[in-house]
């Protein structure tokens, strides 16, 4: 529960962001007419940030690229090729999860077939792939949500409430995999207790990280735990803008899996808004779905 409606936002706490969110929300509605032109102020907001949230995208190789020479300057060119091991090892993870385990869990708990969720979700997996941030692609993951036949009433709670506690990516596969390539770099010797607490620590802190770019207070957490050099946090920074994109897209597609298998199991999923669900891309320009002219 916020003390205030400053603090959240300068301490960037999601849940009670959310909180303040509802309670606006429910006052605009009971306040009607008189509550439009903060309805006006904040549609213009978000368009705001979404355009520049598009030029922070563009931008972001540069400076990916000065943070792996600083890396490689200080630890040397042989560091290349365990970064490279390290980051096919964190898409093949975060891949299995999202194109093995949810369409797994959605044809077998929801019973729909996984393709049409990535034929709806795509737009939203996408916009995180490229923006590496679950909480900035929140509005998009609630169209698509909704497009897939999940009711706007459900849909605006269960997405908020997702993009902070199911990270799937940045708090479970990322830290575990990287706590265990640390290992490996300081000549640290883990032991079959150690990936125990590994495993323990990446999901109950997937409950309580922000959806935002980055999985630097899971990493220091797990690495703190297990009694691993801190400096390994450092020494991933340098990829951490590659990485991020794949944890988030996992993220993401994760929040949206969850709605649709409450949904589903809950009895309120329109099935045939979601058995008829078309291919749609994103509009760049406005970061809106949008859908794909049939070939001719």
């Amino acid at each position: 529960m916020p003390t205030d409606v400053i603090t959240p936002f300068t301490e960037l706490n999601v849940l009670q962001i959310v909180f303040i969110a509802a309670v606006a929300g429910v006052a605009a509605l009971q306040l009607g007419e008189k509550a439009q032109p903060i309805l006006t102020l904040s549609q213009s907001v978000l368009e705001l940030l979404q355009k520049a949230l598009w030029w922070v995208i563009r931008l972001a190789p540069l400076g990916t690229l000065g943070l792996i020479g600083t890396a490689i300057a200080d630890y040397g060119w042989n560091l290349i090729g365990k970064y490279a091991t390290f980051t096919a090892d964190i898409y093949i993870g975060c891949a299995l999860v999202m194109f093995g385990v949810y369409p797994l869990l959605l044809a077998t708990v929801a019973k729909v077939n996984p393709l049409n969720f990535f034929k709806g979700a795509w737009p939203a997996i996408q916009l995180a792939f490229v923006s590496r941030s679950s909480v900035g692609t929140m509005p998009l993951t609630q169209k698509v949500t909704e497009r897939l036949g999940v009711p706007k009433e459900y849909a605006s709670f269960a997405v908020p409430f997702g993009s902070t506690t199911k990270m799937d990516g940045c708090a479970s596969i990322y830290p575990a995999i990287a706590a265990i390539f640390i290992a490996q770099i300081f000549d640290v010797n883990l032991g079959v207790g150690d990936y125990l607490l590994i495993a323990f620590v990446s999901v109950i802190g997937s409950a309580a990280t922000a959806g935002l770019t980055g999985a630097t207070v899971m990493l220091t957490l797990t690495l703190s735990t297990l009694g691993l050099p801190l400096e390994g946090v450092g020494l991933l920074m340098a990829i951490d803008p590659v990485l991020d994109m794949m944890r988030t897209a996992t993220n993401v597609a994760g929040q949206s899996v969850c709605t649709l298998l409450v949904a589903g199991r809950e009895g309120i999923l329109d099935r045939d808004a979601y058995n008829n669900v078309k291919s749609v891309d994103l509009d760049e320009k406005n970061a809106e779905p949008r859908t794909v002219p049939a070939a001719a």
